[in-house]
């Protein structure tokens, strides 16, 4: 899929001057194994609304989106492995500690300008509590797509879309689920083109769609 090469190049590119080399490997190996689903439904929100905005402030916003993520999940997949606990030295535990950081300041400074910048501060703030109550329900994921539709859809300073926290839960549960990657993002097109037509409330374009039961 175009898109999701725009968006895993899009965070590649933005962690280009990174440094040491090291850092910037590991950085980017995790980029080239990992979802991009955050990147292409921030892509996807920007096409269906025919936003009009240059092809690289969205592919910045998607790398920011894309990298908060990343850097997210991995706070939280090291919170639940507890890698310290093995053998010194720790020098690779270290360094993706270090990389998670790294990754979720440069996706801020992508968005910090947009009209994304509240959102993607209250996605953090939602992993913090999340993590120190050990939830355990999909809600970076929820947190995450909805910041993709907000930095998407206000590519050229549009207003946000109402009801889009539904539909970003339905497709967090719909990734958690496994379902088909390529049905998500068709039924995100969809979607997203009818609001790009007529503006609905998404509450009522969420009720049904390719992925119920």
């Amino acid at each position: 899929m175009e898109e999701a090469v725009r968006a895993r190049g899009a965070a590649r590119e933005a962690i280009g001057d990174i440094t040491p080399a090291h850092l910037r490997d590991h950085i980017d190996g995790l980029l080239e194994s990992s979802t991009v689903v955050p990147g292409v439904l921030t892509l996807l929100s920007a096409r269906a609304v025919e936003s009009g905005a240059s092809t690289g402030e969205v592919e910045n916003r998607a790398a920011g989106v894309q990298l908060i993520y990343e850097g997210l999940g991995l706070t939280r997949t090291l919170a639940r492995n507890e890698p310290w606990d093995g053998e010194q030295p720790y020098t690779e535990s270290n360094v993706a500690i270090l990389a998670a950081d790294v990754m979720v300041s440069r996706g801020f400074s992508l968005l910090a300008r947009t009209e994304a910048a509240d959102t993607a501060v209250r996605t953090v703030k939602s992993f913090g509590r999340d993590q120190t109550e050990r939830r355990d329900d999909h809600a970076l994921e929820t947190d995450v797509f909805e910041l993709a539709i907000v930095a998407g859809t206000t590519a050229t300073g549009g207003e946000v879309p109402t009801g889009i926290r539904r539909y970003a839960e339905r497709l967090a549960t719909s990734v958690a689920n496994r379902d088909s990657t390529e049905m998500l993002f068709d039924e995100a097109v969809d979607i997203l083109t009818k609001l790009s037509g007529r503006r609905p409330n998404w509450r009522d374009e969420t009720t049904s769609s390719a992925t119920d039961p």
